[in-house]
């Protein structure tokens, strides 16, 4: 019985076939390459070799005609020693043995068996279905016509020194211009800054934006007889007093409110501060559920501008309102 059908099935999924009392077929692998004399591209392959001093039964090749050959184990064993028993016999007889899609066998000159392997077949599963394959190479891809095409291109003019000292005369003025105008004036300032006590003061100084920049434009015409000093929302009307405040007189009230706040408990904070530094601060409603806190009230608008002006640095923002 021809068993070489059982080795070449074990091939493709083991990297070791023993034939007992004979020797084992060894898979090597190798990975894909290229034959760059002649431009030939090789999938992976798994080469077979030959080792005659792995003759011991691991039982993989008897186990295997067993089983699909359907005989005990003690007949499939009998069954490749008698294989093995005529190959040795053709060999020593000089003839040649060929395991189909394998390789063939012959007895060199000193009796030993030399082992010639089938590079036609490839055991290597992941290869399956893929060959070898030329491709001619471009010839008309020539690099040194590149090289050459960036050699002849015209040189980059060089600008003369004249003009390049011409032209940082004009340039470093200009922006020295530019740095030194904004650090020495208030040009890029605003005049209209949130308190930072509390980010919800925003809002109403959004509101109170326009009113500021009106009363600005107005400081200079400003007399008794007109009301030059206003706040959006606000009415000519007295404001209503929080928690037991006094009633103002009925003459013009000028309150400096240092801050506006949509808490009560932070506009608490702000008007123990202001007594520490020696004000007289009052709690105010303001509009849209605000409470605003000023740090004094006065009858004289002159005054009340310059209590501003003298507080505005450490409390930003600060505005003058009339409650009266």
């Amino acid at each position: 019985m021809d068993i070489t059908a059982f080795i070449r099935e074990l091939l493709f999924g083991h990297d070791c076939v023993i034939i007992p009392g004979f020797g084992g077929f060894i898979g090597n692998y190798t990975p894909a390459r290229i034959d760059k004399s002649n431009n030939t591209f090789f999938p992976p392959v798994k080469q077979i070799s030959f080792n005659r001093n792995l003759n011991h039964n691991d039982g993989l090749l008897v186990g295997r005609i067993s089983e699909s050959a359907k005989m005990n184990y003690a007949d499939a064993r009998n069954l490749v020693e008698e294989f093995v028993k005529d190959i040795r016999t053709r060999l020593s007889k000089g003839e040649k043995v060929v395991f189909e899609n394998i390789g063939s066998f012959v007895n060199n000159h000193e009796g030993n068996v030399q082992f010639e392997p089938d590079r036609n077949t490839n055991y290597h599963l992941d290869s399956y279905g893929l060959t070898s394959f030329h491709i001619a190479p471009l010839e008309s891809y020539d690099i040194r016509k590149k090289v050459l095409k960036y050699k002849d291109k015209e040189p980059v003019k060089q600008i003369s020194t004249r003009k390049i000292l011409w032209r940082a005369a004009v340039i470093i003025p200009l922006l020295a211009a530019l740095v030194a105008i904004p650090l020495s004036t208030n040009v890029f300032k605003t005049k209209v800054q949130s308190t930072s006590l509390n980010p919800l003061a925003n809002i109403e100084f959004e509101n109170n934006k326009q009113a500021i920049d009106k009363r600005k434009s107005a400081d200079s015409l400003l007399n008794f007889n007109q009301s030059t000093v206003s706040e959006k929302n606000d009415s000519l009307e007295l404001t209503v007093p929080v928690k037991g405040e006094k009633a103002f007189p009925t003459e013009k009230i000028y309150c400096i409110i240092a801050g506006s706040f949509k808490s009560e408990n932070n506009a608490a904070v702000l008007i123990k501060k202001l007594e520490n530094e020696g004000y007289h601060p009052e709690l105010i409603n303001g509009p849209n559920g605000f409470y605003r806190v000023s740090a004094m009230s006065c009858s004289d608008l002159s005054k009340a501008l310059n209590t501003r002006d003298s507080i505005v640095q450490k409390y930003p923002g600060t505005w003058v309102t009339r409650i009266k």
